[in-house]
């Protein structure tokens, strides 16, 4: 309970004990939790405290009461997979929200560490501080004061330089790429993208009918200067997406001379670029290393990024940074009508002039790093002979190679019997590359022995056919 209780407000800590108990009472509806006074004195907090950790649950559905008796877990309805079942993406999706499992396909940096306790007392202070203001003063493209930080922050140089006009804030991640997708009119468009990609970039490319080509990231997250040129001079390629420092799943840095190398080559073929910058502060050197965008054309470039990785799931918000296609951006983001807490902006702008988010990313770079080296070292200790793995400089997650071309689809279903859930590496690639990689995280394994886990892996990998 101290462990659970070090990042969190205490009603969240009662309330993730609570969801242990549920799932270890199974599907049976009857099962009786413990009264508030028992939870109280169990877990040395209030009653009222433990209280409202029991009406969040009952507003779930996860609990009931009945008067002068005391609180049951309630059966959750048994959920059934979208479609046929075939889709591996939708397999990991639906499963990883099933009580009990184990998750290692996750890629939830800020769970380790939420920033969600300073940034809901920012907003309380604020909310008292504002009035609430008329509708006709919310702005569509997002809070100016935020804006405004995150135009500073991206701000490098007087070339490389941004205004608040040139930042458009939208409810997330997906919103945001879905707009520029619209915007740049990329569909049925030829874009290049870094390959291992994530899966959300490739699934909405992908519903657009972008032709996407793949680039293989060579050893050490390197990009092969000559067949980026050889594919801008034989195909129409519209725009090259590339990660700005750290590359994801790999959790590879492009080195300088590399960076530097691609962006001479995008800049003589005066290729558009769009950075994918999500990943940028939660690398090794502490976000200290040059970013790809510090070498190349201002006026060719966007770059797209979201909180949701380094703050949590409190501020899911996305962003992206432009120069050009102004009333264009304006208008879809106008036609969109994102729903956004302008006090929630202004909480998170406070956060980041304020300096509080460095020192956050600090403590959570050091604490991810700490869970992947240790994961890394089960990893090496137990699979040696069966994994290859890709030492990642950042990030949250591990990238692995199997040593033997097996089939990555026969242990992702024997992990899956055994309520564990892997990423395999299929799910990066649209042309069927990384067919033989896996991505594993170790922050979400919940009350799973990871030792036990990782046995368990070796064991699918053993057992699995070759290819």
């Amino acid at each position: 309970m101290k462990a659970l209780r070090e990042n969190d407000f205490i009603y969240q800590a009662v309330y993730r004990y609570l969801t242990l108990l549920i799932d270890e009472a199974g599907s049976s509806s009857a099962a009786r939790l413990p009264s508030l006074r028992q939870l109280a004195e169990r877990l040395n907090v209030s009653i009222s405290t433990v209280q409202y950790a029991y009406s969040l649950l009952e507003k779930e559905g996860r609990v009931y009461s009945i008067a002068k008796s005391g609180y049951y877990a309630q059966a959750l309805p048994s959920m059934q997979l979208p479609g046929d079942g075939t889709d591996l993406l939708e397999t990991v999706y639906v499963n990883a929200r099933r009580p009990g499992m184990c998750v290692l396909s996750n890629d939830e940096p800020a769970s380790l560490q939420p920033l969600d306790s300073p940034l809901l007392m920012l907003e309380r202070e604020l909310l008292r501080q504002y009035p609430r203001q008329p509708q006709l003063a919310v702005q569509p493209c997002g809070e100016l004061e935020l804006r405004t930080v995150l135009a500073a922050r991206y701000t490098s140089s007087t070339v490389n330089f941004w205004h608040a006009d040139d930042v458009y804030i939208g409810a997330d991640l997906r919103g945001v790429l879905e707009i520029l997708i619209s915007v740049l009119q990329l569909r049925r468009a030829t874009v290049v993208v870094e390959s291992p990609c994530d899966w959300v970039i490739l699934r909405l490319l992908e519903a657009a009918e972008v032709r996407v080509i793949e680039l293989p990231l060579l050893a050490g997250g390197v990009i092969d200067p000559q067949r980026l040129e050889s594919l801008l001079k034989s195909e129409p390629v519209r725009l090259i997406l590339l990660s700005s420092a750290l590359s994801m799943p790999q959790g590879s840095l492009l080195p300088h001379a590399n960076r530097q190398a691609i962006a001479h080559l995008l800049g003589c073929h005066g290729t558009w670029v769009l950075e994918n910058d999500c990943y940028s502060e939660l690398d090794d050197e502490g976000g200290d290393s040059r970013h790809l965008r510090d070498w190349l054309d201002p006026d060719r470039l966007l770059v797209f990024s979201t909180f949701e990785k380094f703050i949590g799931a409190e501020a899911p918000f996305g962003f992206v940074l432009s120069h050009h296609w102004r009333s264009e951006l304006q208008r879809h983001f106008l036609l969109r009508a994102f729903r956004l807490s302008p006090i929630r902006q202004k909480a998170i702008a406070r956060l980041l002039a304020g300096g509080r988010l460095d020192q956050h990313l600090c403590i959570l770079r050091r604490m991810l790093k700490e869970r992947r080296t240790q994961l890394i070292q089960l990893l090496r200790e137990r699979l040696g002979d069966a994994l290859q793995i890709i030492e990642p400089q950042g990030g949250a997650t591990v990238w692995a190679r199997s040593l033997r071309p097996v089939d990555m689809g026969n242990v992702f279903h024997r992990l899956l019997k055994q309520q564990i859930i892997i990423a395999p590496g299929e799910l990066f690639s649209l042309q069927g590359l990384h067919a033989h990689h896996l991505r594993l995280s170790p922050l979400t394994h919940g009350d799973h022995d990871l030792v036990s886990v990782v046995g368990l892996l070796g064991d699918a990998l053993r057992l699995a056919p070759d290819e």
